[in-house]
């Protein structure tokens, strides 16, 4: 892939993020995942690639943009798989509150995972831990071994978790042992991405969530140097099938990196809407302007760029247009 195409990818981002932030606190989350998607999409037809939506919105009669299977790019260019998850965080956006994203992961055709839209199983770490632990175990041997990699005792972990009734269990196992815990609203990327972050605080992120959302957050792994385990979770016959169909022959092993993301190199870009653990939010500035943070990496050079860009809104063409 062209290295220049990073930079192109983070400009949609930027874009989608400014088309949401406007709907931040007031309820409508539909409106909200509506007017980033729409940004998105307008703003992929100024990047030169041919690349092909293998996780979006949906399937093609399911969202009238950015479906799976879709076309983006002006056409001239690498063919390329493309993962978007144009607002990361509907609810968190509606509500106002933290770690709400718009995110984009591309990489060569094939190699992105057809994820099912279903509950994928994840263990997530930053580069001290990658290739150390093991999904299989059970929690608390992970959280054992977790610790001595760390020269840490037990009780000194952080782990990140999404606040959700079905994880009831692993919260009872988490008490038990004594690590510290924090808990997670809603948008599992910036979950699963944080434990890469060191200022962020986070050792592990363990739980369920999202299994498109677990691709995506894999290819920031990959960048990152950390690394990602997932195992899908099909709740009845239709959802096995449906795996089996997208190419998943047993949905019951354990998914590493290289099977959700491949061995070639991947791009990965995400702009903050509201304040995260390691990105700013859409900020509002006068004289019509406002302030965006983002990140894009690239796994091939392992280089990582945090974008403060300021944007004069009334240039903003495409945005103009959605409005």
């Amino acid at each position: 892939m062209e290295r220049e195409l990073a930079l192109e990818i983070v400009r949609v981002t930027e874009l989608a993020a400014l088309a949401s932030a406007p709907w931040l606190g007031r309820g409508d989350k539909n409106s909200a995942d509506g007017a980033a998607t729409s940004a998105m999409r307008s703003m992929f037809d100024t990047v030169s690639m041919k690349g092909t939506v293998v996780i979006g919105e949906g399937e093609m009669d399911e969202a009238p943009m950015l479906y799976i299977g879709e076309e983006v790019g002006s056409g001239n260019g690498p063919e390329l798989d493309v993962a978007v998850d144009p607002l990361e965080g509907t609810e968190i956006v509606a509500k106002g509150l933290n770690n709400a994203l718009s995110v984009i992961a591309v990489a060569g055709k094939g190699n992105l995972l057809h994820a099912p839209d279903m509950y994928m199983e994840k263990l997530a770490v930053g580069p001290e831990l990658a290739g150390k632990l093991s999904l299989t175990d059970p929690l608390e041997l992970t959280l054992q071994k977790a610790a001595t990699h760390l020269h840490k005792k037990v009780s000194d972990l952080t782990v990140m978790i999404l606040d959700r009734t079905r994880h009831e269990s692993m919260i009872k196992t988490l008490r038990k042992v004594g690590v510290r815990i924090k808990f997670l609203s809603d948008g599992d990327v910036a979950g699963a991405m944080a434990p890469a972050f060191p200022e962020a605080g986070i050792d592990l992120y363990v739980g369920s969530g999202g299994a498109p959302e677990g691709v995506l957050a894999a290819a920031a792994l990959r960048c990152l140097g950390g690394e990602l385990q997932g195992r899908l979770m099909p709740s009845d016959g239709n959802e096995y099938k449906r795996c089996v169909e997208m190419g998943i022959e047993d949905p019951y092993r354990v998914l590493t990196m290289d099977d959700m993301i491949g061995t070639d190199d991947v791009i990965f870009a995400a702009t903050g809407v509201t304040p995260g653990e390691f990105l700013g939010g859409v900020r509002y500035l006068s004289e019509q302007r406002a302030e965006t943070h983002s990140i894009v990496m690239r796994a091939k050079t392992r280089t990582i760029r945090f974008i403060r860009a300021i944007h004069y809104l009334p240039n903003k063409k495409l945005l103009n247009e959605l409005d």
